[in-house]
């Protein structure tokens, strides 16, 4: 495992100011600026740690519960005049939103890694996942909810029309993993949706949040727009959901029950993407060299703490050999660090409750008789949260690496024989989020893509083509979540049906000309039939 030198000049690790200070992008003057941009501050601050050394380096206004509902009001007044802006108005400020976003890569990717520990190139995905829902929604927003004519139930007589309103206030409640994708790349459509914003980051990284906002204002974005509120989601989840007109919320399971009860006991719409297990399979004809490759980014990618992240590997009894081998001898040599520049492969988890919760998982797994083929250690000699990427087999069913979800750099590693037997290993467990499949035979890797309970489904890949591709719906089956972000119904979700309908000339339900209510009757059931067996009608009215 090659890895950074750590202890030098008497100090464990870098300190965070040495960090900053050999790139010199980011420091004290950018740091308090963004905290400016928070809302609130009543309950004091929230202190910011840095995972690659423990230290806290940053401190912002902390939210106390009373001043979230000012957060919604002032948002909800400035919704009022953006919901009023076309879309082509809107989009102009996420395309500028966009080439500032790549523009200024380099800024915020040192962000990121202070706040999460991430290796830089696991950051950047981030970035291009910002920029890509940008562009995609300032072009697609007015293609997916302009109004549009509707088939009336009688032809000639009866038009409808079918609009979409925004929402109101949507209220966003984001995760620490993925701080730039998840606190703004779902907010984009509903902002071009038409509708305001609040958004709680979690209080692990508040920092990517306060300087997406604050860069969204740079390029136009009406100030009072978007609210950010900082505080622990126990405190501020709440009075969120009792505010927000809608709630998209990213995270455990657990939470998303409660966020969905809070919300239905409010007859308020709400979209969860929440935990996964996922599987990647790997066929007997899989390019063996790619397989592995997809396999360090399908499990490591940033520290495994990504919810569409590989924590199950099923592989055809004919390779299994073999890839386990080539497999476990890749993982050995990821390359572990903590620096702000391309050099490392893989970073730090973010805390020292996620490691425990990592060592426990491996620690139980082994002693329920699993075999660690790479890794199982953590490595406090790169940094006080990292650990080695790590590969078991012969896991026990009892154990909870088995079942749940670690959110870390591990994976379980089984055969299988059949295609089927694959699905069915696959299918085996509560979550339903993402998967793969490896195989030169695409019609096969097709037809075991559909057969899989996951919301999104990659064929020779880890996670990137389905998290990529923006115009596909992206979400989760089963107890990994309910609604879909992307393409269409990521953003009409955030927005409200009406329809608008005018009947010309004769009453639809009344009878007319004189005549009686059996005589109506009948003429209308006539006519019914008659519409039936008319080209181009049957079935469309």
């Amino acid at each position: 495992m090659r890895t950074q030198g750590a202890a030098r000049d008497g100090r464990a690790y870098p300190t965070t100011a040495e960090l900053m200070a050999a790139t010199g992008r980011v420091g004290r003057g950018l740091l308090e600026a963004l905290a400016g941009e928070a809302a609130g501050g009543a309950g004091g601050r929230l202190e910011v740690e840095c995972p690659f050394n423990g230290e806290v380096f940053a401190r912002v206004p902390r939210c106390d519960p009373g001043e979230v509902a000012g957060a919604f009001r002032r948002a909800r007044a400035a919704q009022e005049r953006w919901g009023r802006l076309s879309f082509r108005e809107r989009g102009r400020i996420f395309l500028r939103f966009h080439d500032e976003v790549l523009r200024r890569r380099d800024e915020i990717l040192d962000l990121v890694q202070l706040e999460t520990g991430k290796a830089r190139l696991h950051v950047f995905e981030e970035v291009m996942d910002v920029a890509i829902a940008s562009r995609y929604y300032a072009h697609a927003a007015e293609r997916h909810l302009r109004s549009r004519r509707r088939r009336g139930v009688v032809p000639l007589l009866t038009s409808a029309v079918h609009h979409r309103h925004p929402k109101g206030v949507v209220g966003f409640i984001a995760p620490w993993n993925y701080p730039l994708t998840l606190s703004i790349s779902d907010a984009v459509p509903a902002l071009m949706a038409g509708n305001a914003a609040v958004i709680k980051p979690d209080r692990k990284t508040p920092l990517t949040a306060l300087w997406l906002v604050r860069l969204l204002r740079e390029c136009g974005l009406p100030r009072e727009l978007v609210q950010v509120v900082c505080g622990p989601g126990g405190e501020l989840g709440p009075p969120i959901v009792e505010n927000a007109d809608f709630v998209m919320f990213t995270g455990s399971t657990a939470t998303g029950r409660e966020v969905a009860a809070a919300a239905a006991r409010r007859l308020v719409g709400f979209s969860l993407e929440l935990g996964g297990k996922n599987p990647m399979v790997v066929f007997e004809d899989a390019d063996l060299d790619r397989a592995v490759e997809g396999a360090v980014r399908a499990c490591f990618s940033s520290a495994g703490q990504l919810c569409m992240s590989a924590e199950r590997l099923y592989v055809h009894g004919a390779v299994y050999g073999e890839f386990l081998s080539r497999f476990a001898e890749r993982a050995g040599r990821v390359r572990l660090g903590a620096g702000l520049h391309y050099g490392f492969e893989m970073g730090s988890l973010i805390s020292a409750g996620q490691l425990e919760r990592v060592s426990s998982h491996v620690g139980e797994a082994v002693e329920r008789g699993a075999e660690v083929l790479a890794g199982g250690r953590a490595r406090p000699d790169i940094g006080p949260y990292f650990y080695e990427p790590t590969v078991l087999r012969g896991v026990d069913e009892g154990a909870r690496l088995f079942s749940q979800e670690t959110f870390g750099p591990v994976v379980s590693v089984f055969p299988f024989r059949t295609p089927e037997e694959a699905v069915r290993l696959a299918n085996a467990t509560p979550y339903g989020l993402n998967a793969s499949v490896w195989t030169r035979d695409l019609r096969r890797g097709a037809e075991v893509a559909r057969r899989i309970e996951a919301g999104t489904v990659n064929i020779n890949e880890a996670y990137a083509p389905a998290w990529a591709s923006t115009d596909a719906p992206m979400g989760g089956f089963k107890d990994s979540g309910l609604g879909r972000r992307h393409g269409e119904e990521g953003i009409v979700k955030y927005t409200e049906s009406q329809a608008v309908v005018t009947q010309r000339l004769l009453p639809l339900v009344a009878p007319v000309f004189g005549m009686g209510g059996e005589t109506y009757a009948g003429l209308m059931s006539l006519s019914l039939r008659l519409m039936r067996r008319l080209p181009g009608v049957r079935g469309r009215w």
